[in-house]
Order: structure tokens, then sequence, then C-alpha cells
């Protein structure tokens, strides 16, 4: 066992029974109390002056600050007492505060980067369990004969000899340069996104390039700092080229056409889009894929190669407007020119119809039935919807019609007509 873990666990044995114990118990009560007290007028400063922007940076790290303050108020007190008498209780309360402080940091970190879900909880679980186990293996005295045992299992990667305890270094080297790399990833998305003078698809284009550049960039320190020759990746080069050539070719093809669409301008989020049968409104571009948002509240996920080989209709892509029809049919009894009159009139009413190009009422055909008319006319924002311009347009002209004795006719589906 190692030494000083040794040396703690035979005061604390020792000391448990004794007034040394009190001491160091109510040094620990009083660092927590004070750390609650600092908490509570940290959050009742952040909800009642601190800007908009602090309470979501403020609030969210609030957690990790109370085992902060109390580690720091529980060091004060080891430093004073260790004049006096034994500090092994203090000793075990501050590697406990530690493990606490740090898997909250890191559970702040992930929640940062990550979005909600599956993943993000799999990450925080499994980050506080490994954290856990070292601080276990660390006061036990066996983190050291751990590590020789890690360091006997050797093996060879192509040429290079290794051993566990390199691997699971490198391994974690790795995860906390992605973490660092994604953190400064995120910080500068943010900003990019602000950006409203530059084009929605060159700031996405932007920032995923740049995770891309970072990333790679935090591998090759991470392997470099372990010690690790970079060289030996190109014993996987002939393993990866063979699988991008046949498993991972539809996946590389949708990542370069997202590229490719960010780049040419086809589509940008908030355009207003028919695929195949799917009409709605792009409401997210992603490397691989483009969420696309309907009416009816559904998003269907359109991989980018279908967008880049397949016609996509872009109803917005030069204006952003929509075109919108009202079919009418009145019987042969009913004043035609005055059902005209009425329709435009209804139209003059709402305020999304454009003035150009200029809405107006014609006369479809005649049929068995009666007159059938159309009301065309276009309207700005047409991601918003247009059952509730639609309704309000057979709302206005029911009513216009029954007020002035206009009758109706029987409308024939269109491929009847």
């Amino acid at each position: 066992m190692n030494p000083e873990i040794q040396l703690v666990w035979h005061e604390v044995l020792s000391d448990f029974s004794t007034p040394v114990a009190l001491w160091q118990f109510s040094v620990i009560g009083i660092a927590c109390v004070l750390a609650w007290a600092i908490n509570g007028a940290l959050r009742s400063y952040v909800s009642k002056s601190a800007p908009e922007s602090w309470k979501l940076g403020i609030g969210s790290f609030n957690r990790v600050i109370f085992p902060l303050s109390v580690l720091i108020f529980v060091q004060i007190g080891k430093v004073v007492l260790a004049h006096w008498q034994h500090t092994s209780f203090l000793h075990l309360a501050s590697t406990l505060l530690f493990a606490m402080a740090v898997i909250r940091l890191a559970v702040y970190a992930v929640r940062y980067i990550i979005a909600p879900g599956g993943l993000l909880k799999t990450l925080e679980s499994t980050l506080a369990s490994t954290i856990w186990i070292v601080l276990a293996l660390h006061l036990s005295g066996l983190l050291p004969q751990f590590f020789d045992v890690l360091e006997e299992v050797k093996f060879k990667i192509g040429k290079y000899p290794v051993d566990l305890l390199l691997v699971l270094q490198a391994i974690f080297t790795i995860v906390i340069t992605i973490f660092i790399a994604l953190w400064i990833s995120r910080l500068i998305e943010n900003k990019v996104m602000r950006a409203e003078q530059l084009n929605v698809n060159v700031r996405v284009v932007m920032t995923k390039l740049l995770r891309i550049l970072l990333l790679f960039i935090a591998v090759m320190i991470a392997l470099s700092a372990v010690g690790l020759d970079i060289t030996f990746l190109s014993v996987f080069g002939g393993a990866l080229g063979v699988g991008l050539g046949f498993g991972l070719q539809r996946i590389a093809s949708n990542y370069v056409s997202g590229f490719i669409i960010l780049l040419d301008k086809s589509m940008q989020i908030g355009d207003v889009i028919t695929v195949d049968k799917h009409y709605g409104v792009v409401s997210d571009l992603r490397s691989r894929y483009m969420v696309l948002a309907k009416s009816d509240g559904a998003h269907v996920i359109i991989p980018n190669e279908a967008l880049i080989t397949t016609s996509v209709v872009n109803h917005s892509l030069i204006e952003h407007k929509g075109s919108v029809q009202i079919n009418v049919c009145i019987t042969y009894e009913s004043d035609l020119y005055l059902a005209i009159k009425l329709m435009q009139e209804a139209i003059k009413d709402n305020d999304r119809i454009l003035n150009h190009p200029v809405a107006d009422v014609f006369v479809k055909g005649f049929t068995e039935y009666g007159v059938d008319l159309t009301l065309s006319a276009w309207i700005n924002n047409p991601e918003v919807g247009k059952l509730a311009f639609q309704s309000a347009l057979h709302l206005a002209i029911w009513h216009a019609f029954k007020v002035n004795n206009i009758d109706f006719g029987k409308l024939l589906p269109a491929k009847e007509a």
C-alpha cells in the first residue's frame, strides 16, 4: 500500500474517538455552512442583478462552485489545525470534495458540448463511475499496483510494441484534448452563428470545418503527448481505405454532398422546399443530412446525397414568397362580376398578400354545375404556413357571398375539371 495512504488510514483509526476527530468534523461542518451561504448569495445575485448571459453560465456552474468552496475552506482549516494535531479526516474530505468537483465540472463541460439525449446521460454516468473508481483505488492504496498490472500487459500494433497502460493513457489524453477542442469549437461557433453579416450557409460551413480541424489537431497532439509515433497510423490506412470504398462510401457521399449544398447556397435554413412527397421548411442543415419541418409538426430527415441526386423544388430560392390559390364555384344564376369583385375585396383585407405579383381572380372554366373561379395570390413568409391564411380567405369569401346572395355551385375535383 502507498505509505502516505497507509499513514492517513492509521491516523483515522487512532483519532476516530478522540477530540482530534471532533475538531476536524467541526471544520468540515463550518466549511459546508460557509459554502452554502456563498452559493445562496451568488444565486440571489444571478437571479436579480446579473446580465442574462451570466445567468446561463453561472447558473449551470453553480453546482461546481459548492464543492470547490467547501474544498477551499477545508484546506484552510487543514493548514490551521496541522500545527496542533493530525488532519487525516480533512485529508480524506479534501480528496472526496476534489473528486466531486471534478465530476461536476466534467458534467458541466459535457452538457455545454453535447445536446441533451441518451449519449449525454451515458457520458455523464461513465465519467462519474470512472472518477469514483480511480478515487477508490487511490484511497485503498491499490492504484500503483493497478498501474503496474496494466503496464505488464504488452502487445504490438504493427511493428510497434505498446502496453495496456500506454493505451489507456492515450485514450484518456485523446478524450481530454477532444473535449477541449469541442469546447473551443462551441465557443467560436456561438460567436460565428451570431454574425448576421455573414450568410447562414457560410457560417455553418465555417463552424463545421473549424470543428473538424480542431478535432484533428487534438488527436495529433494527444498521440504525440503520450509518446506514440503517429506514423504507426499508416498501419490502419489500408483498412480504412477499403472500409470507405465498400461500407462507408454512402456516408462519405452524404458528407461531401452536405458541404456542396452549403457552399453553392442552393438551399439554406428557412427555405421552403419540396423533396419527393415532402413539403416543409428547412429547419437544420447537418453535415450528413437535412431536417425538413412539415406543417403537421413532423420532421423529415433527408440524406444530403438525395438532395444532390434528385430534383428539389425550392419555393423561396430567389424570393422568399409562396403561391396560394383559392378555387370557388358559383351557380349560373349568380352575378359573376359581383362575385369576382367580392373575391378581389377579400384579398385586400389580408396583410400577408404581396403587391407584386398582383393578386387577382380569374374565370377558370364553365361546367355543368356552375362557373369555376380561381383566386391567385402570393404571400410572404411561406414557412409560417398557408392553412390559416387560406381559412381566413375562405371565411371572408363565404361571408361576402352570403350577404350578397351569391350561391355556391359544385366544385369538381382537379382531376375531373
